[in-house]
C-alpha cells in the first residue's frame, strides 16, 4: 500500500512527506557502509599478517614515499571505495533525518526541539555533534509516538558511532591512508576495534531507521483514516 502526501488534521498547513522508501534506502545504505568497513578491516588484517616490508612504511618521512606494493595499493582502492559508499550513506541518512523531523511536526503540530540547520551542522560542529543527531532522532520519535519507549537500537547506534568517531582511527581521523597502513603493520588491534565499532553502528543504525520509520508510517496511515497495518512495515526493534 503506497503512502500519499497528506495534510493531517493536527496541523493542516504542513504536508506529511512519504517516508517508507526513504527509510528503506537509508537502512540499506547503512548496511552497505557497514559492509564496506568490514572489507576495510579484512584488508588491515591482511596487512598485519603480511608484515611491514623491509623497505619500511610507505611514508618514509621528510616527504619521501616509497612505491606501494600490490597489497598496499589495493588497500588504497578499498578505502576510497568505502569512502564513496559512506558519503552516499550520509546523504541518504541526512535526507531521511530531515523528513522524520518535519513529519513529526506535521503529524502533531509540535515544533521540533532542534532547528532545521542542525540536521546538517549537528554532525560537524564540535561538542554539539556528541548528542544533537541522536537528539533529533529521539525527538522525532517522542513527538510522533508519545508514551512509546525509544527503540534500544537508537542508543546502541549512537554509542557505537561515538566510539568509532572518537577512537582516532575510525570515522574521523587526520592520518593519511599511508599512515593507516603503517599502523596496520605495527598496531592493528586498535584499528580493528574501531572498525568493529563502525560496523556495529551501521547495523544498529539500520535497525533504528527502520524502527522510527515504522512508527511514522503507522501514524501517517492513522491520519489517513485507515487502520495501521504493520505486517509489511520494517521491524521496530
Amino acid at each position: 500500500m503506497n503512502e500519499r502526501i497528506v495534510r493531517p488534521a493536527t496541523h493542516p498547513d504542513l504536508a506529511v512527506r512519504p517516508l517508507k522508501v526513504s527509510g528503506q534506502l537509508t537502512a540499506g545504505g547503512l548496511l552497505l557502509a557497514g559492509l564496506a568497513w568490514v572489507v576495510r578491516a579484512v584488508w588491515e588484517a591482511r596487512l598485519a599478517v603480511a608484515g611491514e616490508p623491509d623497505s619500511g612504511p610507505p611514508d618514509q618521512g621528510n616527504g619521501v614515499h616509497r612505491p606501494l606494493n600490490g597489497l598496499e595499493d589495493s588497500y588504497h582502492f578499498v578505502t576510497s571505495l568505502g569512502g564513496g559508499v559512506t558519503f552516499l550513506c550520509a546523504l541518504l541518512f541526512t535526507a531521511w533525518l530531515w523528513r522524520v523531523r518535519d513529519n513529526a511536526r506535521a503529524l502533531t503540530g509540535q515544533a521540533p526541539k532542534y532547528a532545521g540547520i542542525w540536521v546538517y551542522l549537528g554532525w560537524i560542529v564540535p561538542v554539539v555533534n556528541l548528542w544533537f543527531p541522536r537528539g533529533i532522532v529521539a525527538d522525532a520519535h517522542r513527538t510522533t509516538a508519545p508514551g512509546r519507549k525509544l527503540p534500544v537500537s537508537v542508543n546502541v547506534w549512537w554509542g557505537l558511532w561515538l566510539i568509532g568517531m572518537l577512537s582516532g582511527v575510525g570515522l574521523v581521523y587526520d592520518d593519511s591512508t599511508d599512515e593507516i597502513i603503517a599502523r596496520a603493520y605495527t598496531e592493528v588491534w586498535p584499528l580493528l576495534a574501531s572498525d568493529a565499532a563502525v560496523v556495529g553502528a551501521a547495523v544498529a543504525g539500520a535497525f533504528a531507521v527502520r524502527a522510527v520509520t515504522a512508527v511514522q508510517v503507522e501514524r501517517i496511515r492513522q491520519g489517513q483514516g485507515r487502520p495501521a497495518e504493520t505486517a509489511d512495515l520494517p521491524g521496530k526493534s
